[in-house]
């Protein structure tokens, strides 16, 4: 989908307006969205895409992506970055400019990842909840990390920085205390929003608030609007030190990034093009046991176990034929024309199968890498499984440098109002 194309394909459509082909089908009949037709293929026009919300934001904002991807820092930032896993989230934070002095990460196997890649990198290793960050207290412009999502207690009901003892939020937030960044990046999955019906983020409200922090309004990105070839969404939250805002709305301030002019599919990671250079190097990878790659080769690209005969549906589902849901992860074929679906930790488990479009096996590590945009020199350590856990767990690295770019330029306005107010006051002085 390059910025001139008029005409989009029903698969990109869908991806587009974040809907299923069934629900385009749907719009088809009731007349909601009725495709123009070209030969055999059913094609939608660019202008009728633009009554969608989602569409017309990516035709009219994809425009600055170029510009935002050309944008330097005007001086070095510098970070701190906590559960940094195998450096997915610091990999695109460095290379929008920022200056990594501290990575958290308790996992022995993603700390030689990093460690390896990184030399240079202070890696410290072991539990957060051991770690004194006061020595780092004024120096640091931005403290990031994707805290896991514990169940808070609710007991005394303050929903404050207190009420998230015990979990590692609570760890995340000591650290933003003891630290006092001038600006933080929360990361986690999209569930948190309506953990325990809604009370788990707002506790987080109100502790980033007792912190003496303003939060912009959380947002679910989507990873295949930020050049990631993968159907991943990731809830971010951002924060700035409100001394720093002198009576200025944060959402003024902070521009959430602009999506690349197209999405990518598998065919963009694994093979040559847009992404990479040349096609993916070989890896090991896991394999699927001799009945299990029999029953799959019938599964057609993009397919599951519903596109199986009946008589290997029930041999593969078992006892889960019988019940409901669509459990759609099982028995799946990838396609080289979509995104991927979010990886997790292990490609070959029946519940999260990610097959190879054409080849009967879960994808190699370095597809997996690929499809999280790492770059082909980045050597993951540890046993294959610790090596797909550590992909499967990490922040995109092309979601991470468009949400790094967002916050340099963040902290740069910032940079520009701490300027301005300091001229302000020397006139006034003078004209005192």
């Amino acid at each position: 989908m390059s910025t001139l194309r008029q005409f989009y394909s029903a698969v990109e459509v869908a991806d587009m307006l974040s809907v299923s082909k069934a629900t385009l089908e749907k719009w088809r009949l009731n007349g909601r969205l009725v495709p123009l037709l070209q030969g055999d293929q059913q094609l939608y026009a660019r202008e009728q895409l633009y009554a969608f919300d989602q569409a017309r934001w990516l035709f009219d904002e994809s425009a600055h992506w170029k510009k935002e991807v050309k944008e330097n820092p005007v001086r070095c930032y510098r970070s701190i970055e906590l559960f940094a896993g195998a450096g997915g989230l610091a990999l695109g934070l460095e290379k929008a400019g920022f200056e990594a002095l501290l990575l958290n990460e308790l996992d022995k196997s993603a700390c030689a990842t990093l460690r390896k890649n990184r030399p240079s990198w202070n890696v410290v290793e072991g539990d957060v909840s051991g770690i004194d960050f006061t020595p780092w207290r004024g120096k640091i412009d931005l403290l990031s990390g994707g805290f896991p999502c514990q169940a808070f207690s609710y007991a005394g009901q303050k929903r404050g920085f207190e009420d998230t003892r015990g979990t590692l939020f609570f760890e995340f937030a000591r650290a933003i205390q003891e630290v006092q960044p001038r600006v933080f990046l929360g990361e986690n999955v999209r569930g948190l929003l309506k953990h325990d019906g809604g009370q788990t983020i707002q506790t987080i409200r109100e502790a980033v608030d007792d912190l003496g922090y303003a939060l912009v309004e959380p947002r679910v990105l989507r990873a295949f609007f930020y050049q990631v070839p993968q159907k991943r969404e990731r809830l971010f939250l951002v924060g700035v030190r409100k001394d720093l805002l002198s009576g200025v709305d944060v959402e003024s301030l902070f521009a959430w990034p602009a999506p690349y002019h197209r999405i990518l599919s598998v065919k963009d990671a694994l093979k040559a093009g847009v992404l990479y250079e040349n096609d993916v190097p070989q890896s090991e990878g896991q394999r699927y046991p001799e009945r299990k790659a029999e029953i799959l080769k019938h599964v057609p690209q993009g397919g599951y176990w519903r596109d199986l005969s009946d008589e290997l549906q029930r041999e593969y589902m078992k006892g889960s034929y019988f019940l409901g849901g669509g459990k759609t992860g099982m028995a799946r074929r990838l396609s080289w024309d979509e995104p991927s679906l979010t990886l997790t930790c292990a490609p070959a488990q029946k519940q999260t199968e990610r097959c190879h479009p054409e080849e009967t096996r879960p994808l190699t590590v370095r597809e997996y890498a690929r499809i999280q945009t790492f770059p082909d020199d980045w050597q993951f350590q540890g046993s294959i499984h610790q090596q797909y856990k550590q992909i499967g767990n990490a922040v995109p690295v092309n979601l991470a440098f468009a949400m790094g770019r967002s916050l340099m330029r963040l902290l740069q306005r910032l940079d520009e109002r701490a300027c301005d107010l300091t001229q302000e006051k020397r006139v006034q002085r003078k004209s005192a």
